[in-house]
């Protein structure tokens, strides 16, 4: 099997294949169900076949002439490092979903919906063009628009709304970026956008429209009320969201465009921190504050988001590695926080935490997964999360930005409080509301599979950190 073949697998199965997931459920939703993991798992097994490809530097690409570039899709290391994370988290949120799921009406949509957003995620990370990045940009935009609105209520309907709306204006704004690029260096092809620019920054006209667009699909400050709300959805929705794919698409973007392919203004290594450090402070505060379980967890990714930004923008080899371990450890993390979270409202029948407490109790198995996930989050030692926050920080440290990094050190502190508070409120103290016990055994594996490797990953941190680190020299060093 030949690794353009095994692109084209990774992306279109799940691409394509999510259509047919209807049909097969009027068969049988068992199948329906497996066929889902399984095309998921496609993406999963062809991403780890193609890392010795892209290891070596191998070329692999699937070429199309459409208009606006020959090069439809390629390998490097920052894509299959992206595809590797996406797939693996989606794959346990698809497993966890056969119990969540089976109870609501929409589920074949849903699944659907899962598998086809994970398909256009394969898609955008491996794009070579800035046309068809878009296209799969958007995709996404529409399949969490159906996701978030899954119940079908005014309430969900109006916040699904508000996120399609919030994304779709900014990708707009950001393809009028793109078509400043085309303007500057003839091509929408981004090795020939590297070639063309030779060094030369970017206007900055064109980087203020891009990244208008980053930051409303990856929810910064000020554009980051959508997700919180976004809250509404089912768990599995919702850890989709915030772990792995959606939020992660824009500071993927960000790696892809604004360290891997264009230059831009020295500024920006400063204006893209204190927006990131304004967006983790504020959304710190409310997360301190708030008293919905779920609001709470996703105020917490606004706030990481910006430690990923910080990271890839402080300039520097270590802190954009570092970045790029975030996005890994906080996916793993971030994603059984959710998946905990939808025990604990499946179990209870609520999301506010001032009516629960006690549950340890009840729920040893997703009371260990919570507490794992939130060390990892918090950046506890040997964690997986603490060595990606380390990089971050020092990453910025040596860029010379003192003060940015004292402020993200007082929002690494507001972490540890917020998430403590909700653990204690949860799971600690008098029980308030009786529940029978844990969930469903895949529920819990689930959770417990994603709280272990949140340790394994600081256990075992020098692989992917090897590995992020090579792929940060080939970015720096303007290979693809």
């Amino acid at each position: 099997m030949t690794n353009e073949l095994l692109l084209g697998l990774l992306i279109f199965v799940p691409l394509l294949g999510a259509f047919a997931l209807p049909l097969i459920a009027r068969i049988s939703e068992a199948a329906r169900n497996i066929v889902a993991l399984c095309m998921v798992g496609t993406s999963v097994v062809c991403a780890a076949l193609l890392l010795p490809a892209a290891i070596s530097g191998q070329e692999v690409a699937i070429k199309l002439a459409l208009g606006v570039g020959g090069t439809l899709f390629n390998v490097d290391k920052l894509a299959v490092f992206m595809a590797l994370v996406s797939s693996v988290v989606s794959s346990v949120i698809v497993f966890y979903s056969f119990s969540y799921i089976k109870h609501y009406e929409n589920r074949n949509e849903y699944f659907a919906m899962v598998v086809l957003f994970l398909g256009s995620m394969m898609g955008l990370v491996f794009s070579s063009n800035l046309i068809y990045l878009f296209v799969f940009w958007e995709i996404t935009s529409f399949t969490s628009w159906r996701l978030i609105g899954f119940f079908r209520e005014p309430k969900t309907v109006l916040k699904a709304d508000k996120a399609f709306l919030v994304t779709v204006f900014g990708a707009l704004v950001m393809l009028a970026g793109f078509l400043l690029v085309y303007q500057e260096t003839g091509s929408f092809d981004l090795g020939a956008i590297k070639a063309a620019l030779a060094g030369k920054p970017i206007s900055n006209l064109a980087v203020i429209l891009i990244l208008f667009g980053i930051l409303s699909k990856s929810a910064t400050l000020p554009l980051h009320t959508w997700l919180p709300d976004a809250g509404v959805a089912p768990s599995p929705v919702t850890a989709l969201l915030h772990a792995a794919v959606l939020v992660k698409i824009g500071v993927y973007v960000f790696a892809r465009l604004f360290v891997a392919t264009m230059d831009v203004e020295a500024v920006w290594h400063t204006i893209v921190p204190i927006i990131a450090a304004s967006s983790a402070l504020v959304s710190a505060g409310a997360a301190m504050i708030e008293t919905d379980m779920k609001r709470i967890i996703a105020y917490s990714t606004i706030s990481q988001i910006g430690f990923i930004f910080l990271g890839l923008s402080s300039g520097v080899e270590v802190g954009i590695a570092g970045g790029l371990l975030y996005i890994l450890m906080h996916g793993i993390a971030k994603g059984g926080l959710f998946l905990c979270a939808g025990i604990i409202e499946h179990q209870t029948h609520t999301k506010d935490i001032t009516k629960m407490g006690g549950l340890a109790a009840k729920m040893p198995l997703t009371a260990f997964a919570f507490l794992f996930c939130s060390f990892s989050v918090m950046g506890v030692p040997p964690f997986g999360g603490f060595f990606s926050k380390y990089l971050v920080f020092a990453g910025v440290f040596a860029s010379g930005q003192t003060a940015i990094g004292l402020v993200f050190l007082a929002g690494a502190f507001m972490t540890i409080i917020y998430l403590f508070r909700l653990f204690t409120s949860i799971f600690t103290g008098t029980m308030k509301i009786p529940v029978a016990g844990e969930g469903s055994r895949g529920m819990v594996g689930s959770v417990v599979f994603l709280a272990v490797l949140s340790l394994a990953s600081g256990i075992l941190v020098n692989i992917p950190s090897a590995f992020v680190h090579s792929a940060v020299v080939a970015m720096l060093g303007g290979s693809r």
